[in-house]
């Protein structure tokens, strides 16, 4: 069943499309925002619950395991369900865990609440991304994805900064207390702006997929995270059974999507990596996902324990890179419309390649400034690569799948997160371990394991590089208004 019928003209679809998408784009920078405000927070946390570090990082674990195992469950939510009724529960979720996190009364009902959140936000990314491919025109969705780009550059970047001001200001509850309004706004706007453009299917929930993603993914990322952490002790072969178990179950997952694959159950149509194009820009988010999570864990512990700068100084050393990212944005996007994805994502590789390069040679002398400036420059190659692979990635799939693969993309951007955690943390704690030679660890040393992980990642960045010369533009799909909104879309 179709939300829109036949008959909607497309002059109707045209103006709906610009409140809803700026409400979504809006909705989006919020949640995001506050998904990365908690690290500056847990200290704080620490302090009023009585509770140790490891049992306060469940605070950011547990956000990523949630995300983890709701993400896929989105590809069936946003082909069964409206847009309206699903932005609601996404909005609606996240701000249910602001109030009850703003008002927690123990540390246990803190982590409950970001869970809550977690789905929330689970639910706002993959349907952000897959409105604007089903409302915006093809040769006008770069520059829209370049506003979304804004949103997952620019205010991942803010969140530490902001937070440090509120929690220094008024106390950790504020970080919640501020955002719960701003929920709520943006619930009562999408009553008002927000009309079921977009079209539904009846696809039907099938358990067994369900239960296999949440077992698979939950498990690889859990065991990932947990990698660094068991470097070097005598724990480390353990953490291999939930990677195990995790890749065991992804594997009967991708088996099960198969033989659903006909069917109006299938939770991941794995039929979208039969498009050359999503295959070859999704291998390369994952390769930039990794370097790029990987120098974010790395950078603040790099500027703080080897260069002796305050939390607050890393964090705003770190601002101007994301900043840069959210300005270039819009303009790549622009780009994109007219020179399609090669042009933008080689020269991104290789500026990011280089950044990473130059990280590798780090030490306890490199000046701040020189530091900062090394980020922007790879936040800025980062920027010129991820609005042309997410447009060419979801752009390249007939739109009956665009559900899913914004699914599977958001999904294993948050694998490759964790991968790329997990590996420069190893790779940090083996050379700097090695360096020590069993002693407590000095700047210098640390400032070795940083540049040497670095180098690993540099390498690594280079697959960018030759997966760009592999792209182009994908074919001109039919228009929105022609092809998903009215007409019957296949299973």
């Amino acid at each position: 069943m179709i939300t829109v019928s036949a008959h909607t003209d497309a002059a109707t679809v045209r103006f709906r499309t610009g409140p809803a998408i700026a409400l979504l784009l809006i909705s989006a920078f919020v949640v995001v925002l506050s998904e990365t405000s908690m690290g500056v927070a847990i200290p704080h946390i620490m302090d009023a619950f009585e509770v140790s570090a490891a049992s306060a990082q469940w605070l950011t674990t547990a956000f990523m395991l949630t995300m983890a195992v709701s993400i896929p469950i989105t590809g069936f939510l946003l082909q069964r369900f409206p847009l309206r009724g699903t932005f609601f529960a996404g909005m609606g979720l996240f701000a249910v865990g602001a109030a009850i996190a703003a008002f927690a009364p123990t540390f246990e009902v803190l982590l409950v609440a970001r869970i809550v959140q977690a789905m929330g936000t689970s639910i706002m990314l993959p349907l952000l991304f897959t409105t604007v491919m089903q409302l915006v025109a093809p040769d006008r969705r770069g520059r829209t994805m370049g506003l979304v780009t804004v949103v997952t550059a620019a205010a991942p970047a803010l969140g530490p900064t902001v937070s440090g001001v509120i929690v220094s200001s008024l106390g950790w509850q504020w970080i919640f207390v501020l955002v719960f309004p701003v929920a709520a706004v943006a619930v009562a706007a999408g009553a008002i702006w927000l009309r079921n453009v977009t079209p539904t299917v009846p696809a039907r929930f099938d358990a067994l997929s369900v239960l296999l993603s949440a077992i698979g993914f939950s498990s690889v990322i859990f065991g990932l995270a947990s990698v660094g952490e068991q470097t070097g002790s005598k724990g480390g072969v353990p953490l291999l059974i939930p990677i195990a178990v995790g890749v065991i179950a992804l594997a009967a997952l991708v088996l099960r999507q198969i033989a659903l694959r006909n069917t109006d159950r299938v939770l991941l149509d794995v039929r979208v990596f039969r498009e050359r194009l999503f295959t070859i820009s999704t291998i390369t988010i994952i390769v930039v996902s990794t370097s790029l999570f990987g120098s974010l864990i790395l950078l603040p512990l790099y500027i703080q324990q080897v260069l002796g700068e305050p939390a607050h100084i890393a964090g705003l050393m770190l601002l101007p890179g994301g900043v840069l990212s959210g300005v270039l944005a819009p303009f790549i996007g622009m780009a994109y419309d007219r020179v399609g994805p090669r042009a933008l994502v080689l020269p991104g590789a290789v500026i990011v390649s280089g950044a990473m390069f130059a990280f590798s040679r780090l030490s306890v002398d490199t000046p701040t400034g020189l530091v900062i400036a090394m980020h922007m420059l790879m936040s800025a190659g980062a920027a010129f690569m991820m609005t042309p692979l997410m447009t060419t990635a979801l752009g390249s799939v007939p739109p009956r799948l665009y559900p899913h693969a914004s699914a599977i993309v958001n999904t294993l951007q948050q694998v490759s997160g964790a991968a790329g955690t997990a590996l420069f943390i190893t790779l940090l704690t083996v050379a700097t371990t090695a360096a020590t030679a069993g002693a407590p660890t000095m700047p210098p040393a640390l400032a070795e394991g940083v540049a040497s992980a670095f180098g690993v990642g540099a390498a690594i960045s280079v697959v960018g590089i030759a997966l760009a010369l592999f792209l182009r533009t994908p074919r001109t799909a039919v228009s929105p208004t022609t092809d998903t909104i009215g007409s019957e879309i296949a299973a």
